[in-house]
């Protein structure tokens, strides 16, 4: 048996504008079992890569351990990657970002790699707005170790194993929110006409961009009475629009019968068109998006779409002052300036 995917390609393949196919921003062959949400992720990741013209080899993926920390082999074959110890994933990411800040960073992370084991590290990378995406593929168990409640698992879901959860969930959007991150999305697997812009949008944000994702895991809690089951979100989702990512310099044309349009302007020039199907629904309001979210929390709901963005923040390198190019492109007369310069260093410490 091979996880590898066969080298032939059709020569009609659709291209984008810099000549590359989808079947480029593809990986290995997934081992995870049939029908299982991150795999859909992992196509809505391929998919934005493949709409948003991106290099791949300008693109590094990390993630810890888990399920969900297995999926950057089958996306993105030829892009760097680095799959590190349980929870730490967001250190290795500071480190990749803070040495060369030309890539593309995208975090990938389950609820038991991010609300648990890696709690304090998640924490951290939102506190610094480090400048990547961090996507949680959520369903609410361990699915590596025979599906055992995560800390994500809401209070009264039943496991397959008949087990009731008597603990309250962490809210993965909420405590983003909370925290601070500077771009909060909230989707669904089984939704790629929400979660594609989500993502295209997420990337070209100027800061931490989480995207939290309910993806429901079909061997140990897709049964009746989880609150992750594709059956239960279908049921239970309500978003708080539709998104549209509209690219630099092409005209939104995107009309409603009914209630208004946000706008909201990306760091590059781009678009985000996010329409609200409620009046009152404001993407830049934090506390409204804090409140919103607890309120859909109380009633049962699972609020999905863009749920907070800020554009005005300084990410990581902005803060610290780092140098403008990343650090293997410093020539050796960059890195060591020369004695007379040193001796200045020097003489300001004294």
């Amino acid at each position: 048996m091979t996880f590898l995917r066969p080298k032939f390609t059709h020569p009609d393949l659709p291209k984008n504008k810099i000549g590359y196919t989808k079947k480029d921003y593809e990986g290995s062959l997934s081992t995870l079992c049939a029908g299982c949400g991150h795999d859909s992720i992992s196509a809505a990741i391929a998919e934005a890569c493949f709409e948003m013209d991106v290099q791949p080899h300008r693109v590094a993926k990390l993630s810890g351990i888990g399920c969900s920390s297995k999926t950057p082999a089958y996306f993105l074959g030829n892009s760097h990657g680095f799959n590190s110890v349980h929870g730490r994933m967001p250190s290795v990411a500071t480190g990749a970002n803070l040495a060369n800040k030309d890539l593309l960073y995208f975090g990938v992370s389950g609820d038991g790699d991010s609300a648990s084991i890696g709690m304090g590290q998640f924490v951290h990378a939102i506190r610094r707005n480090l400048n990547m995406v961090y996507i949680v593929m959520n369903n609410g168990c361990y699915g590596l170790t025979k599906g055992q409640d995560s800390a994500t698992a809401d209070e009264g879901s039943k496991s397959k194993s008949g087990h009731v959860n008597p603990f309250q969930a962490i809210d993965m959007a909420s405590l983003a929110v909370e925290l601070g991150a500077t771009f909060v999305g909230q989707s669904f697997s089984g939704d790629k006409t929400q979660l594609i812009p989500l993502i295209k949008a997420a990337m070209l944000h100027q800061g931490f961009a989480f995207i939290n994702v309910i993806s429901p895991c079909v061997t140990f809690n897709n049964n009746v009475g989880s609150t992750k089951s594709y059956d239960f979100v279908r049921e239970h989702v309500a978003a708080t629009g539709t998104v549209d990512f509209v690219p630099e310099m092409e005209t939104i044309t995107t009309e409603y019968n009914e209630g208004t349009d946000a706008i909201i302007t990306m760091h590059d020039g781009s678009k985000l068109a996010l329409h609200k199907l409620a009046n009152s629904w404001n993407p830049e309001d934090r506390i409204a998006a804090a409140s919103s979210l607890q309120t859909a929390r109380a009633e049962g709901k699972i609020l999905t779409g863009l749920l907070y963005i800020h554009t005005g923040f300084q990410d990581l390198h902005q803060t610290l002052g780092t140098c403008k190019k990343p650090l293997n492109t410093l020539s050796t007369e960059e890195l060591c300036p020369g004695n007379t310069v040193l001796q200045s260093i020097n003489a300001g410490l004294r």
